[in-house]
């Protein structure tokens, strides 16, 4: 049998997703996995009832239904203040996971370099090697989370193609502030590289801190690539609708990639997904309290269990420090958590470059039922560590 390709062993199958299974396996509270337990917005989901019905049931246009991109275009416009235009500017795709892989592919060639701030979500790396290019690390330091703009500067010293920007950060909750991005726009432009932005969790951050979007920022617009996803703003994760936007000579090399990898994301769920595009700010208020209240809450109880983090400025995910417990190998103590404790984690190792071995990442994107729960059995976690050998 002939051998598979040499780029797949470099990286492995994705850790969040095998410690969903893992939590499976053992009835843990699946905090690993950052998904909703709760459902859509009623007008999501009676919009959706009415597309079942009355379609449409075949193919949209391959780039993006046109009601959906102009829904969109008004929604982004509001929020970025920037004319979008929904034919020139967008590309909808299946998730941000399909946005993030199309946008890859079209700004890079074969020995190209791309900026990854570490810690990562684990697909970024993966997206830079299929698309033929090399990973340049620059760290995010924990706890804070900063990075030394030395660092940044050495990097792009590379001549790197892009830079990926996840803001609001997964894993580690880091938003970004102006002079940070600033600093980043700066040598965007000075070293003549594509800014490519991950901006899913962008309702979602916390006070005093605010997001800026990135294409936004002085002359940026020009040269950032914005993906994003309905995913986390509506809970619909198994939608799987995301979307680039870009200048018009990007998006054209974007539409022939997403062309030949999925041909077009759900007809009848752009449908529906206008109802949730078309909701007032009022809603994005909402939402943005709904997780503040899961954050105070979650906290609160890893407060109580004595187990040290750092609080997220943004999205629904937290950074839980194990090093008290002697932990050596991350992977093992949340397969241990998983499997004794009943709480679900992520290994930190999977999102650092740099050899971390003592941060474990929970969610709180739950109801406030299964949190309880969850923090229940956090509570007992120093006491079962005390009986049992940590690995």
């Amino acid at each position: 049998m002939p051998r598979t390709s040499q780029r797949v062993g470099r990286f492995t199958e994705s850790v969040i997703r095998r410690m969903t299974r893992v939590a499976m396996e053992h009835g843990a509270v699946n905090l690993s996995q950052g998904f909703p337990d709760f459902d859509p917005p009623e007008a999501l989901r009676t919009a959706l009832e009415r597309a079942a019905h009355a379609g449409p049931h075949q193919y949209a246009v391959t780039w993006g239904a046109p009601g959906f991109r102009r829904a969109l275009a008004r929604k982004q416009s509001r929020f970025t203040g920037l004319p979008i235009d929904p034919d020139a500017h967008i590309v909808v795709t299946c998730g941000s996971t399909e946005a993030m892989m199309a946008a890859m592919m079209t700004a890079c060639n074969p020995g190209d370099k791309v900026v990854v701030f570490s810690p990562f979500y684990e697909n970024y790396v993966a997206d830079t090697i299929l698309s033929g290019a090399e990973p340049v690390y620059v760290p995010l330091r924990p706890p804070e989370f900063t990075f030394d703009p030395a660092d940044l500067r050495r990097a792009f010293e590379q001549r790197p193609k892009a830079l990926i920007l996840c803001n609001p950060s997964n894993p580690s909750g880091k938003v970004f502030t102006r002079e940070e991005l600033l600093q980043i726009a700066a040598l965007a432009e000075e070293f003549d590289a594509f800014v490519i932005t991950d901006e899913v969790y962008e309702h979602i951050v916390y006070a005093p801190h605010r997001h800026v979007y990135f294409s936004s920022l002085p002359g940026m617009f020009e040269r950032t690539v914005s993906c994003s996803s309905l995913s986390k703003t509506y809970s619909i994760t198994g939608w799987r609708l995301g979307y680039v936007i870009a200048p018009p000579a990007f998006i054209d090399g974007a539409r022939k990639v997403h062309d030949f990898l999925t041909v077009g994301a759900a007809a009848p769920l752009q449908e529906a997904a206008i109802a949730g595009l078309d909701m007032p700010d009022a809603y994005y208020d909402e939402l943005a309290q709904l997780y503040a209240r899961k954050r105070e809450l979650f906290l609160g109880g890893l407060r109580d269990a004595g187990l040290p983090f750092t609080a997220p400025q943004g999205a629904y995910y937290v950074m839980v420090d194990i090093s008290g417990f002697g932990a050596t190998d991350d992977t093992a103590f949340c397969e241990w958590l998983a499997r004794d404790v009943g709480v679900a984690a992520v290994p930190g190792s999977s999102f650092f470059r740099e050899p971390v071995r003592h941060l474990i990442r929970f969610h709180f994107a739950k109801q406030e039922s299964t949190l309880r729960d969850a923090i229940a059995r956090l509570a007992r976690l120093p006491e079962k560590a005390a009986l049992r050998r940590i690995p």
